[in-house]
This record gives C-alpha cells, structure tokens and sequence, in this order.
C-alpha cells in the first residue's frame, strides 16, 4: 500500500455499401470483432518505490515500464511534481525527498495529531515505516523521467508529463518553495482565511512561475505531451474547500476582488458566492493560464497534445465534499477551453459520489465539452476481467477511444495479473 491508499481509506462512430459478397462478408466478419481502444495509465515512481522488491534506479523504471507494456498500455502519464515537489531534474523545485518536518506524517500540533490518527487509524510502527521509506527516495542524484523517456521509448511507449498543476503540497508536508516564499499569492476564503499553500493563478506572478515548470520540462526533455491534473490541491487542513451547495470557497484574492469592483461596481463579497458572474470571473485566471499553456506547446517543433484530468457533477474532494462541477465546483472553465481549442483531450476524474460512475462522468463532460475534444474513459486498474469489461463497456456507451487505467501501480498488487494483461493487451490498439 501507499500513502494515497491510506488517505483514501478515510476520506473517502456510415459505413460504406459493400462492392460484393466478399467485402459483404468481411465487414460482417469485422463488425463481430471487439473494439480497441487506446490504453493509458498515470504513473507515480514515489509511489511505486513503496511496494517491496522495486529497485531503486533505471532498473526499477525499467520494471514499471514492463509491467505498462505487458498491458497493452500504450500511453504512460508520468509524474513529474509531487506535491510541491520534482520527481525530475528540476532547477525551480526542490527534489521529493524527505517530508516537511510539519507534515502529515508528523504532526507537531495536538490538534494536527487528532487529525492525524482520524486520517490513519494504524499503528505507530506504520507511520514510521512509511517515514523510513519516504527518507530513502532520493530525486537529487537520480531523474526517473529522463530514465521513463528514454526506456520507454526504447520498448514503444509514449511518455507524457503529468503536472499536478494546481497543487502546491500534497496531503500535508510536501509544499513548493515557491509557496513558502510567498504566502501572500495563496488561494483565499470567503471569509479571509488564507489556504496553507494553494496558490491563485490570478497573480500573474504564480502563472508565470507554473508556465516556466512546463517551459523546463521541454526544454529538457522529448516528452511526447502534457497531462495537466487539475484536481489535485494541497493541504487537507483546508478541507472542505467548497461551501455546503458545492460552490468554491476560494478565489477572494485581491486580483479577483479589485477586477469584480471594476466591472460591476461591487464588492464580490456582497453578492452570492454561487453568483454565476462572481463564479465566471474567479474561472478566467485559470483560463488565461490555459492560453498560454495552447501558445507555449503550439511553438514546439514537434506536436504535443494536452490532456486535461478535471471534475464532473458527481465529483468531491477530502472527505466526499460536495463538488459541484468544473465552473462552479472547481473554476474551471472547461467549456471555454474546449470551443479555444486549448485542450487535445479531457478526463472526468474518477472519484464519484451521489450515485455518479465512469458512464455518466464521461457523458456529462462530453455535454460541457460540446463534442470540441475527445473525452476519455476513466477506470481504476481491475481486480478482475469482469471489473475490466465493465470499465470498456462503458467506454463503448460513450464512444471514447482512449481508456485511463488508474494507476499504474496497482498492476504488481494483482495475483491475476497474467490474465490481466493478457486481457487488457487483446483490446489495446
């Protein structure tokens, strides 16, 4: 098991006339055969590194990547930032290393310790074997991304780069410098109260700082695309981040509040915060940055898609917090990405909650997006054929060609895993 599995357990397309009985023949031979699709999976190397036997360097990567392989998996959304922190050669992150000295895993207040043991309810000996783990990861001296791009494109992969680009921490313990130097660009409440690291992109200067991450990136390596995790957010201390309707309690920054008094000649906090203009205009921040995200990649020799991992109606956060959706929920205005043409793709996260699944997810993007990008499938790695054939059934219903396999990791966790990938790799195009 790791971290995220502790923090889960708690917070829970007319076809042609035929041309004579062989081509009559060989389509109906055809039309019986089960569709393929294109196979991904997000991969976190700190993640993996906790399971036992996983060697530390090119040979554990090179592992992982087997294991992709052996899938059928043909697209590997690697991580590059966890938290606040590089799983890369990064010259504008600290390396992901040990934790913060106040950090989830060790609680100076009593009040973080109560929350704590809420959280994770195991004994002590866990904690600190988890501790001992984390120490050991050492992305100083070694760059498992540069090791992915290179094996994996050895053996055939794709190698994207998945940024957590809306978190500055992860859990509690693992926040950005770039935070720490200033609280002052951090997320806002409704009442005032700064977030403990969540940075607002309406400050120009946090935009420029998350555009010159991506800037690094492909300076520095052949990444074949960009898979930008708009879910992720940083300390859980801050939860619940939504009020009671599911509307954000965030985006009170003074960019925010002074650009409101401009264009409506009010005080944003004397108007609903469901207000669909007051929710609008705490959205264009993260849509300017998308902008500029569609500039940047565009300029690039080669073509690199953006695939975005945002909300749906049945999303939540923390301890299954109402989320009502990318515009309200999580201001994020996907519907003015997709008529941009800003995104190449986009994923409904799975994490569902008042009777929501992978189907309707899907389908509710596929409306916000209005047919403008391709909406991909979401499914957790499977336990079983059976888990698999409803993951790719769904994704019939929907018509999506990629299917999202969540997370790569959990691969080496099945006993079934031969049967697995042999099943998997049968439907992969």
């Amino acid at each position: 098991m790791h971290r995220r599995d502790f923090l889960r357990c708690t917070l829970l397309t007319s076809a042609a006339l035929p041309f004579g009985i062989n081509l009559l023949a060989q389509e109906s031979k055809s039309s019986a055969l089960p569709r393929k699709f294109i196979l991904g999976a997000p991969l976190t190397h700190s993640d993996w590194m906790l399971k036992p036997g996983i060697a530390w360097g090119p040979k554990g990567v090179q592992h992982m990547l087997d294991m992709c392989k052996a899938c059928g998996w043909k697209e590997i959304y690697w991580r590059v930032t966890d938290g606040g922190r590089a799983l890369y050669n990064s010259k504008l992150m600290r390396p992901m290393g040990p934790w913060d000295a106040d950090s989830f895993w060790s609680p100076q207040t009593e009040a973080d310790k109560a929350l704590f043991r809420r959280y994770f309810p195991q004994p002590e000996e866990k904690r600190l074997e988890l501790l001992g783990k984390f120490a050991k990861l050492d992305y100083a001296h070694f760059d498992p991304f540069a090791e992915a791009i290179r094996y994996g494109h050895e053996i055939g992969l794709e190698i994207h780069a998945w940024v957590t680009i809306n978190e500055d921490d992860h859990g509690w313990g693992l926040q950005s410098e770039f935070s720490k130097k200033h609280p002052e660009f951090r997320w806002h409440k409704r009442n005032g109260t700064p977030y403990y690291s969540q940075l607002s992109f309406a400050y120009p200067e946090v935009r420029k700082y998350k555009q010159s991450l991506l800037r690094e990136l492909l300076a520095n390596y052949p990444l074949d695309g960009f898979f930008l995790d708009w879910i992720r957010t940083g300390d859980v201390r801050d939860n619940p981040q939504n009020d009671a309707d599911g509307v954000a309690d965030y985006g009170f920054e003074k960019p925010n509040l002074e650009r409101f008094k401009k264009r409506f000649k009010k005080d944003a906090h004397d108007v609903a915060n469901t207000d669909d203009a007051w929710v609008r205009l705490r959205a264009e921040p993260q849509t300017e940055f998308m902008r500029e995200v569609h500039k940047l990649v565009r300029k690039q020799k080669r073509k690199l898609p953006v695939t975005a991992m945002v909300g749906h109606p049945w999303h939540y956060r923390g301890e299954q917090n109402k989320i009502d959706g990318n515009l309200r929920g999580l201001l994020l205005d996907v519907k003015t990405w997709a008529r941009e043409g800003l995104i190449d793709g986009a994923i409904a996260a799975g994490y569902y909650r008042d009777g929501g699944n992978a189907e309707l997810a899907a389908r509710a993007l596929q409306k916000e997006t209005e047919g403008k990008t391709e909406v991909w499938t979401f499914g957790w790695v499977p336990s079983n054929i059976s888990d698999f054939e409803q993951t790719t059934a769904a994704a019939e219903k929907v018509g999506s060609k990629h299917i999202l396999f969540w997370e790569a990791d959990y691969i080496d966790d099945r006993g079934n895993a031969a049967e697995l990938k042999a099943a998997m790799s049968k439907r992969a195009m």
